[in-house]
């Protein structure tokens, strides 16, 4: 399997269900009252990032989704950072809802805003990056989606297309991915490994592939003012 420099090939995989997969979640982020907890899914594009999220969202009825994609709009590869704490997360933390629209939506007339009703129990954040140091104050807990480096861009171009354009998009984008995740680490950061995507011979329609971090995780600091699209 290639991966990415420094990344530990996780092992101890097992399957389980995508309550199972929850209820660690969960019980990694203890005594959490009066908002909703924030996990991370982090990964390369091609992983299945949005799509685990997706199944996570519906095995927990009304949790909500955002995508750093939609922060990165127009704005910029992994220089988001800050815009989603102060404007999202921090909102969360207070236990109130959410529903912001970032500065390139309006310069660009996108319509509608990123929005989570407040009352949410799990709020899933997802996209390349959002493991950082960065936003550790702002995470409850943290899934790194672990997969073939090779077997994902392979994904990604079946997804997005491979034409010059994608081919050039995806170029540029690696030369940020790369000595970003070289220096962030994010899956020695995460409290759960889940196989992105899963190996021939698993159904993910029966559960998730998940094995222990590839090193141990205190958890996020005490709760404070820490501080492109994705392919």
């Amino acid at each position: 399997m290639r991966l990415h420099p420094g990344e530990s090939e996780a092992a101890g995989w097992r399957a389980v269900t995508v309550l199972d997969a929850v209820r660690r979640l969960r019980d990694a982020s203890p005594g959490v009252t009066g908002r909703p907890r924030v996990i991370a899914i982090d990964g390369r594009g091609g992983a299945g990032k949005t799509t685990l999220a997706e199944r996570l969202r519906q095995a927990v009825p009304g949790s909500a989704i955002v995508h750093t994609d939609d922060l990165a709009w127009n704005h910029a590869y992994f220089d988001w950072a800050a815009v989603l704490a102060e404007n999202v997360l921090r909102p969360l933390h207070r236990g109130e809802a959410v529903d912001f629209r970032p500065d390139p939506w309006i310069t660009h007339d996108r319509p509608g805003s990123i929005t989570i009703p407040a009352g949410a129990d799990f709020v899933w954040v997802e996209g390349t990056g959002v493991i950082r140091e960065e936003l550790a104050p702002w995470l409850d807990a943290s899934v790194w989606m672990q997969g073939d480096l090779d077997e994902q861009e392979r994904l990604l171009a079946v997804r997005d297309g491979d034409s010059p354009e994608q081919r050039e998009h995806v170029a540029n984008w690696l030369l940020e991915e790369l000595p970003f995740l070289s220096r962030e680490q994010p899956w020695a950061r995460a409290t759960m490994i889940v196989a992105g995507p899963p190996p021939i011979g698993h159904d993910p329609g029966t559960g998730l592939l998940v094995a222990p971090p590839t090193s141990p995780w205190a958890g996020p600091p005490a709760e404070g003012d820490g501080q492109g699209d994705a392919p």
